[in-house]
């Protein structure tokens, strides 16, 4: 084999037609391109063997390996030809670069029993002729001086109207002057440029743009001396917008829906669509959708809310509704005809249903008109067989009209955003009817009473992470007395709000019945431990892992006695209340916490604490630690700074906190309830000792009327006369020692009576000839009202009156009555 420095790059004369055989190969060995010559001389038609191995045609197996002969040899080859004869025929190798595809290989091959083929003539003939490269020489001032028949097709234009014109003479475009810049710098440099692109409109396709990918190399003669630039192109114009068409659509995958919000889901979509896609873009959905409902097909027009619109021109003055506002479309409108048909719709402006339309609305009409509308396509946002509303896409200036190809994209690209508005609208629905349960249940002022001041802060999760079960409470209790609840449901959305439900009027039943904080907490977890294996047996849940995970709550429940300050309290999971004292320290009340309520199996333990008067009790959700970074030592610490800053009151208090320990959306719900403590001293509490005899009940009665009329309120004598004397009474004939009346004056006045025993008593209706049994009966009417609450030492029947008003007395129609059924003393309860 000898080698020939001369390739077909090193000169460019005319030259005649050959008649050689020429054969395309890429670095692989596969055939990429063959001549009408190499048809003739081995007889295999091109799309016989396009795409195939040469190695499939050679008869040898000694024949050279393409891959590693350098460019220019020369040699000879055995090919098999169609019919089975082997031919030895002469070659020549050369080296070719391609547009887009790197360097190529072209072998030229002779005759049988000739010599080797005059590669030059083969070459250049097959390449201005035949190749399927467009390829244009230029000169050094760029201008044409030959181009092959392929680049005439792309052109549009032939070789002699194309000798001696630029590149923009038939290239319109904005990469023109950028192309023209980077062949000048190859001849300057000597560097190829491979896969630049161009886009741009030729004679051959004057309307519609097209993209090239264009590769330049240097031309020199023998001498070295600088010819010009041979350029190759290739329209990849379908390649170039179906990746434009994929880059659009994974970029919408990563954008739309990163929100559970309709109108900011709808703006994405608007965000996404210009410019990629169009000029102008609007979001417009059903009203139905909007309020929650599942719209129906439209049977005549259809009123459609913008929600989103995007334009390239700034605040998208081309828009004739505003976001927010309302349209109503006429039956024939272009986005009505879209809902109905359930598919896009490209239409030009010259169609006669957008002539109509404009004819019935003026204003849009004008606005196309201005800002040079000619191409719109509508297509219909579905998702789950139901239609949410449409989207409408429009073309302006010297932009293609739309196409199949587009219609293809926005179906696409509408049908993942219409999944995610419906996701965010379920979502919405949801959230708002979970809000609106939790608010419901939870109190919305809390009720006074003279033992503590009270402020409360509740905030929501932020709408992404969903409404979750956080409850607070303040329940008035016998005695003066006030409980304090506060927890956290496990969970988010409808579940967590119903079950949060469920536990706050269980707790204010527990209350009613004066049970203390730890046996209250270990009927609370009986309650959520049922309630968890009824919806788990329901839910076919099997394993009790799952029952765990999906049923379980944490609570703190507390009660304030403002006559002792003592301050009684037991965890079932809950982080430890804070107590700021006057003198401005803050700490946590160290507390024994179980587990949480729906595990089962562990005790509850209460704790009691003495408060100095003025206290502030503050008692909060792990939401409000949970949003700052860190463990749960860190947040506690910073929570404890945050109280113990000054504050003019208790709601500048709660504002204060809610600010610091949150400063940006709450992850999770939290909850903060603070209680300023106060004390009832000895001149509002009277206690009297009742000795086990029935003489001193008289005595006990005389005690009563004094301490009232110590306090002004003779006015309520007779009743709390009466009262004491049932009460008493029955003490003395069916308690046991020792007997205690204490009377409480606060907001009204409280009559309790304690004795040994725990048999609590209940209301009968007594006969009319029973001398006795209309004992409770008659407190029950003369009292606003009353109960009993057990005691480690027995019980203790109590009731409430009414502080009297205007000093008028609580005989009348009550005295009357008890006149008619007898004094009552003594009779059994």
């Amino acid at each position: 084999m000898d080698a020939d420095d001369a390739t077909p790059r090193d000169r460019l004369p005319s030259l005649p037609g050959s008649h050689h055989a020429a054969i395309m190969i890429d670095r692989r060995g596969i055939v990429t391109g063959w001549s009408p010559a190499a048809h003739r001389l081995l007889g295999y038609a091109p799309a016989a063997v396009m795409g195939r191995p040469l190695s499939g045609l050679l008869a040898s197996s000694a024949s050279p390996s393409f891959s590693a002969v350098r460019d220019g040899w020369r040699g000879e080859l055995t090919m098999r030809h169609e019919d089975g004869r082997r031919l030895r025929l002469p070659v020549r190798v050369s080296d070719f670069t391609r547009h887009g595809a790197g360097t190529e290989r072209i072998l030229t091959l002779g005759h049988p029993g000739g010599g080797t083929p005059v590669d030059e003539h083969a070459l250049l003939d097959w390449l201005f002729t035949e190749s399927p490269v467009a390829l244009t020489v230029y000169d050094t001032d760029l201008r044409c001086v030959r181009q092959n028949e392929a680049m005439s097709r792309v052109m549009g234009v032939t070789q002699e109207q194309r000798m001696g014109a630029r590149v923009d003479d038939f290239l319109t475009g904005p990469d023109t002057l950028a192309w023209e810049n980077r062949m000048r710098e190859v001849m300057g440099t000597g560097e190829s440029v491979v896969g630049f692109r161009i886009r741009g409109r030729t004679p051959a396709d004057p309307d519609q743009d097209h993209v090239f990918s264009a590769d330049a190399s240097l031309l020199r003669d023998r001498a070295g001396r600088v010819l010009g630039v041979c350029a190759t192109v290739g329209d990849v114009t379908a390649q170039h917008f179906a990746r434009e068409r994929l880059a659009v659509l994974n970029e919408a995958s990563l954008r739309i829906g990163s929100t559970l919000d309709v109108a900011r889901t709808a703006q994405e979509l608007a965000d996404i669509a210009v410019p990629g896609v169009a000029d102008f873009a609007s979001v417009d959905l059903l009203e139905p959708f909007l309020h929650g409902d599942e719209p129906g097909p439209p049977t005549g027009g259809a009123e459609l809310r913008r929600v989103a619109h995007r334009s390239v021109n700034e605040g998208a003055p081309e828009s004739v509704v505003d976001v927010g506002y309302v349209d109503v479309y006429p039956y024939r409108a272009p986005p009505v005809r879209s809902l109905t048909a359930r598919r896009p719709v490209v239409l030009q402006v010259t169609d006669p249903s957008v002539v109509q339309w404009f004819e019935d609305d003026p204003a849009r009409a004008k606005s196309a008109r201005r800002y040079g509308f000619h191409s719109f396509m509508l297509a219909p946002i579905r998702a789950r067989g139901v239609t949410l509303g449409v989207t409408m896409f429009i073309r302006s200036g010297s932009k293609e009209p739309f196409g199949e190809d587009d219609a293809v994209l926005a179906e696409d690209l509408v049908r993942r955003a219409g999944i995610c508005l419906d996701n965010a609208r379920r979502y919405t629905r949801e959230h708002t009817t979970a809000l609106a349960l939790q608010r419901s249940l939870l109190p919305q002022e809390l009720p006074r009473q003279p033992a503590l001041d009270i402020a409360f802060r509740y905030l929501p999760a932020d709408s992404q992470f969903g409404v979750g079960g956080d409850w607070f409470d303040v329940i008035p209790l016998s005695g003066a007395r006030v409980a304090l609840a506060v927890g956290d449901v496990a969970g988010h959305g409808l579940h967590a709000s119903a079950t949060m439900g469920r536990l706050r009027t269980a707790v204010r039943t527990l209350a009613d019945v004066d049970l203390p904080p730890d046996e209250l907490l270990t009927h609370l977890d009986d309650l959520v431990t049922h309630l968890g294996a009824g919806e788990d047996a329901e839910s076919g849940a099997e394993s009790v892992d799952a029952q765990i995970s999906g049923h379980w709550a944490t609570c703190l429940y507390a009660i304030y006695d403002p006559v002792t300050r003592m301050f009684s309290f037991a965890s079932a999971g809950h982080p430890p209340p804070a107590v700021l004292a006057p003198d401005g320290q803050v700490d946590f009340v160290p507390v024994t916490p179980g587990p949480p309520l729906g595990l089962g199996g562990l005790p509850f333990e209460s704790r009691e604490m003495e408060l100095p008067e003025d206290s502030v009790l503050a008692l909060y959700t792990d939401g409000l630690l949970g949003s700052r970074a860190g463990d749960l030592d860190e947040g506690l610490d910073h929570l404890r700074t945050v109280l113990a800053k000054p504050s003019n009151s208790l709601d500048s208090m709660c504002d204060t906190v809610i600010e610091a320990m949150i400063p940006d959306r709450a992850a999770d719900d939290a909850a903060l309830l603070v209680a300023r403590t106060h004390a009832l001293h000895a001149d509002r509490v009277a206690v009297k000792d009742v000795p086990m005899d029935p003489a001193a009940l008289a005595e006990t009665r005389t005690w009563a009327l004094e301490r009232l009329a110590l306090w002004g309120l003779e006015e309520a004598g007779f009743v709390t006369e009466l009262v004491v004397s049932e009460l008493v009474t029955n003490a003395l004939r069916y308690g046991s020692p020792p007997i205690q009346l204490r009377l409480i004056k606060e907001s009204s006045l409280i009559c309790e009576v304690s004795d040994g025993s725990s048999t609590a008593p209940h209301l009968r209706r007594a006969p009319a000839l029973d001398e006795g049994g209309r004992g409770l009966l008659l407190v029950v009417q003369l009292t606003r009202r009353w109960g009993t609450r057990p005691s480690p030492g027995g019980k203790t029947i109590w009731c409430e009156q009414p502080l009297p008003e205007g000093g008028e007395t609580a005989t009348g129609e009550l005295g009357a009555w008890y006149g008619e059924n007898g004094d009552g003393a003594g009779e059994t309860f």
